[in-house]
């Protein structure tokens, strides 16, 4: 018998998105960096260099998957928190990076975090925020965490501004994408979904008027590979 596979759709059940990312939990790094023809490192990069962190400061990493992005944080002598909803993420995290000075990993909801207000310096979330179902409700969830003052930086798939590289992203992510991840991927239909939730999620201007609904000031964002994923951040209100 073939293995039944969890595919999350637009509606964002917690349980099934979660569900979802257990079962490619195993290869998802790998996965990723294939269909992102490697940007996602890139990505990554620039996204820690936004965070800027430093030794001694509290940083929380929401939806950090298998804990890629919070070891580089970690790096820095800053207290990591990475937090993910799925289970099969935080253990594959914890089996990869456990050892890690510094870093710890919570299995935790984006939308009740299991945090008392003003506890971490810096907030940021990875190509996770889309993945919520309401991630309005997270926002705010996230500002209640963060120090007066503290730093909100989020990296999520956007929407290319110029005509002719919108459409050749169009191609790219309907007819070229879902044959690599058959070829690549445990569960190719999670990214079926995955690309679903990329056009559906608003783009750069809606998400930074969300941000300022949500308390955050200072909002702005730049846009990395043409739009494709654009780089938020904002800080919390001063007391």
């Amino acid at each position: 018998m073939s293995e039944q596979h969890n595919r999350a759709d637009l509606g964002k059940d917690p349980q099934r998105v979660s569900g979802m990312f257990d079962q490619v939990a195993q290869n998802y790094d790998r996965t990723n960096t294939v269909l992102s023809l490697g940007n996602d490192k890139l990505w990554r990069i620039a996204t820690t260099r936004a965070v800027a962190p430093r030794p001694g400061q509290r940083i929380l990493d929401l939806a950090a998957g298998t804990g890629a992005s919070s070891v580089a944080l970690a790096r820095s002598g800053a207290e990591v928190v990475a937090a993910d909803f799925s289970p099969g993420m935080i253990a594959e995290g914890a089996r990869r990076h456990g050892d890690v000075p510094g870093l710890s990993f919570v299995e935790a909801d984006a939308t009740a975090l299991p945090f008392g207000d003003a506890e971490f310096d810096t907030v940021t979330i990875s190509f996770g925020l889309r993945n919520v179902n309401d991630p309005r409700a997270a926002l705010a969830e996230m500002r209640r965490v963060t120090k007066p003052g503290g730093r909100l930086v989020i990296c999520e798939f956007s929407h290319p501004q110029h005509p002719l590289f919108a459409g050749v992203y169009r191609f790219y992510n309907d007819r070229v994408l879902p044959i690599v991840a058959k070829g690549v991927s445990s569960n190719a239909e999670a990214y079926d979904y995955l690309n679903e939730s990329i056009k559906d999620w608003p783009d750069q201007r809606t998400l930074s008027t969300w941000l300022r609904e949500a308390g955050w000031t200072d909002v702005a964002y730049r846009d990395l590979t043409f739009g494709i994923v654009a780089l938020h951040r904002a800080r919390a209100p001063q007391a």
